[in-house]
């Protein structure tokens, strides 16, 4: 029987640095696959469509609502965000590790689906660190960096229901526990 490959849930706060995370993690295991979710957002900076998310009209991502093609979806900041189910379903099929950077409610939804799901959740080393990154990414508005600040504390709480927790305070020292992670889980195999 060919084995399956597991799914490497991330969630923690916006400004947490969870992309940067998963892109470092990725350069270091490169046999681990991310999940590119599809969203109704604007590309920020220099983020690009199909490399970083799909970037989609609503209407075509209500079209794959309809269809049954998210595995999850959720409104987050007033844009849609959706995981592609036949994308996990193939790659751990075929006994690909797959890793997704979600939102704590797109989590929730997945680990409700694939049970056997590894929940991380990374977290800032301070509320203030948090503030500070969220300002110096320059991306957002004042109005949205307060309503990403409100949202942390209650996302936050919800690091109780995952397996792991790190705390991002140190990059190298963030991955090397992501990386540990990965080997532990594979080590029970």
């Amino acid at each position: 029987m060919e084995k399956k490959g597991h799914l490497f849930i991330i969630s923690g706060p916006s400004g947490a640095g969870k992309s940067t995370v998963v892109d470092l993690i990725l350069k270091k295991r490169p046999q681990l696959e991310y999940s590119i979710s599809y969203t109704t957002r604007p590309p920020r900076g220099d983020e690009r469509d199909g490399v970083d998310y799909h970037f989609i009209t609503e209407a075509s991502f209500r079209e794959k609502i309809e269809r049954g093609e998210f595995a999850e979806w959720a409104k987050v900041y007033g844009c849609l965000y959706g995981t592609s189910a036949a994308y996990i379903e193939e790659a751990l099929a075929s006994g690909r590790d797959v890793v997704l950077d979600i939102d704590v409610q797109g989590a929730e939804k997945l680990y409700a689906k694939y049970p056997d799901a590894v929940l991380i959740f990374l977290v800032p080393p301070s509320f203030e660190k948090l503030q500070k990154r969220l300002v110096k990414r320059g991306t957002d508005s004042s109005e949205t960096i307060k309503s990403r600040l409100r949202s942390a504390e209650a996302e936050m709480s919800a690091a109780r229901h995952y397996h792991y927790v790190i705390v991002n305070d140190d990059l190298g020292k963030t991955v090397s526990e992501l990386n540990t992670i990965i080997e532990k889980v594979h080590a029970h195999e």
